[in-house]
């Protein structure tokens, strides 16, 4: 066994600036970790910010371009570019997850979440691939960083992490999956759509790992699963949960509807501000 720790491997990951290289570090640490090359230790911090190259710029939601008229190659070059800043974040929230909170945890927590973390870099490679079928690569137009920006407002406590970034922000892309799918079928790009089927099964697991190990922080705890849950995403989640949810999906990862009326419920009472 290697004297580096699993810690050190992750911000290794998180230190890449450009995309070739994050790729293949994250498929690197993945591949050390099950091979037993990496001690299980978690003395290296992990950053505040990721490494990022200055491409794409990031912008506020509401300064984002328009994606073009529906259906045409210059809408699906933004949606692909979009759906690819979103696997190339989920890189780095898989690994500064078992970086910052995997002592919290069993072995299995890093073995799953190590995996998640190599399934996102090929996720981006798979999109990135689509992207430059169309003449186009990632950074080529802005893009917004929201899903870290959550990372860093739960960056002190692994329940709320789990409780907002997998079982919020990542299962939102089990509801606009479907109607993406649907997109590149209609426009004949049958080829993304076979790209983001794949995702989607994965992305199921994802979502599921999220919210087996929040169960798991629960247990030990003696919380109530869907009143923690529900709790923490009206203090550290500052948008809305809302519908039309993906239902079938969302059971598969096991967040019930019961689950998903009592988040939703919590949303809309901060946004009323009923919650401080």
């Amino acid at each position: 066994m290697s004297s580096t720790d699993i810690s050190a491997a992750c911000r290794s990951v998180l230190d890449q600036p450009s995309p070739r290289a994050k790729v293949k570090a994250a498929r690197k640490a993945a591949r050390d970790w099950r091979l037993s090359r990496l001690a299980r230790g978690f003395d290296t911090p992990m950053p505040d910010q990721p490494a990022r190259t200055g491409r794409p710029p990031l912008l506020p939601p509401s300064r984002m371009p328009k994606r073009g008229r529906a259906g045409s190659p210059r809408a699906r070059i933004a949606m692909l570019h979009a759906l690819a800043h979103i696997e190339y974040v989920a890189i780095d929230l898989a690994f500064d997850l078992v970086g910052r909170f995997g002592a919290h945890f069993p072995t299995a927590f890093v073995d799953e979440w190590m995996a998640v973390g190599a399934e996102e870099a090929m996720h981006f490679a798979l999109i990135e691939r689509r992207l430059n079928a169309y003449g186009a690569s990632y950074g080529d137009l802005p893009a917004h960083d929201g899903l870290w920006e959550a990372a860093a407002a739960t960056a002190h406590d692994p329940m709320a992490r789990l409780a907002v970034v997998p079982m919020v922000l990542e299962a939102r892309g089990l509801d606009v999956t479907p109607s993406l799918i649907s997109r590149f079928d209609a426009a004949g790009d049958v080829r993304s759509a076979q790209v983001m089927r794949r995702i989607a099964e994965d992305e199921i697991d994802h979502v599921a790992a999220g919210v087996r190990w929040f169960a798991y922080l629960c247990e030990r705890q003696r919380f109530d699963c869907a009143v923690q849950w529900s709790d923490l995403v009206g203090r550290h989640f500052r948008g809305m949960v809302k519908p039309p949810f993906n239902d079938s999906a969302r059971e598969r990862a096991g967040l019930t509807k019961a689950m998903m009326a009592g988040v939703a419920a919590s949303c809309d009472l901060q946004h009323k501000g009923g919650v401080a």
